[in-house]
């Protein structure tokens, strides 16, 4: 199985960088509403990296 990131949704700026969609959110809150979203969009799935940052990922 291979997977491509889509998107990564963080609350901390410092730590991300990258090829990927990165959306920055202000609450952890915020952060999970905008991933269910694009989880939804998308039709891929939401991973959790850190408490920090979450990825967009559709799996083949």
């Amino acid at each position: 199985m291979t997977g491509t990131i889509l998107a990564v949704i963080t609350v901390n700026r410092e730590r991300i960088a990258g090829g990927a969609p990165i959306f920055i959110e202000s609450t952890h809150e915020s952060m999970q509403q905008t991933a269910f979203t694009l989880e939804k969009i998308l039709d891929a799935m939401v991973h959790e990296v850190s408490p920090d940052t979450l990825i967009i990922v559709r799996h083949k």
